[in-house]
């Protein structure tokens, strides 16, 4: 009866902390992207060690803008997102990786983008690129 209880005790700890393991991955602070006053772009640049890894962008839109994001430079595939801030996908993907999006008639908001590892690709580790719009 003992190693029962035992082994009951190591599965809920070891439950415990896979739950907690995720939560901090999706509690990462997402990065504020800001433009240089007079422009409509900046580019980001972020580092993935995984596909298990992704990382967190936000950005602020005014009404009827549009958001477009999409990947600069060739060098290891990566996969965008773009969430509003109820947490709903938006945006039209291509047919590859789904590098580039483009939301129209935005509403005004904070928008949170997403970037992973492109899971259709070899894996990789290092670092991205990609360009945001606001128009």
């Amino acid at each position: 009866m003992k190693k029962v209880k035992s082994a009951k005790v190591w599965l809920s700890i070891t439950t415990v902390l896979i739950l907690l393991a995720g939560a901090s991955v999706f509690a990462q602070k997402p990065t504020r992207i800001k433009f240089v006053k007079g422009t409509t772009s900046a580019v980001v640049t972020g580092t993935l060690n995984g596909y298990k890894q992704t990382k967190w962008y936000r950005i602020r839109v005014r009404e009827g803008q549009t958001l477009s994001t999409e990947q600069v430079g060739d060098r290891h595939d990566i996969t965008i997102h773009v969430f509003d801030s109820r947490g709903n996908a938006l945006g039209d993907s291509d047919a590859s990786c789904n590098n580039r999006r483009k939301i129209t008639e935005t509403e005004p908001d904070d928008y949170n983008i997403s970037v992973e590892e492109c899971r259709k690709a070899d894996a990789w580790k290092g670092t991205f690129k990609f360009r945001v719009t606001v128009k």
